[in-house]
């Protein structure tokens, strides 16, 4: 099934495959963010043919919504995050395996 088919992709809840050397990724924006597109290129090694991209989307938390793009299985090392609209680099991250990461989207 192609991502244009898949209208409900990233839509519920993120299971996360985390330990050893791999870690995951929370990325908070801003509500204006919800359904851009953030992409993510390792910086510390070749870039893999497809990079992984993941959308903003508003998620129910016990303290309101909160606007996230979740990366939920990341090799530890560094990162560039960037808007896959414009291509601009928005921020760089480091993940570290075995943990739950965090980031902000510049406003």
């Amino acid at each position: 099934m192609s991502e244009a088919a898949n209208a409900h992709a990233g839509q519920g809840p993120v299971l996360l495959d985390i330990g050893g050397d791999v870690g995951a990724l929370v990325v908070t924006a801003r509500p204006a963010m919800v359904g851009r597109e953030i992409e993510i290129r390792p910086v510390d090694r070749p870039a893999p043919d497809h990079l992984a991209h993941v959308a903003v989307v508003a998620r129910p938390t016990p303290h309101g919504l909160r606007h996230t793009a979740v990366f939920a299985e990341l090799d530890e090392g560094d990162y560039e995050l960037y808007d896959r609209a414009d291509g601009a680099l928005a921020v760089r991250v480091t993940v570290r395996g075995g943990h739950v990461c965090q980031a902000q989207w510049p406003a």
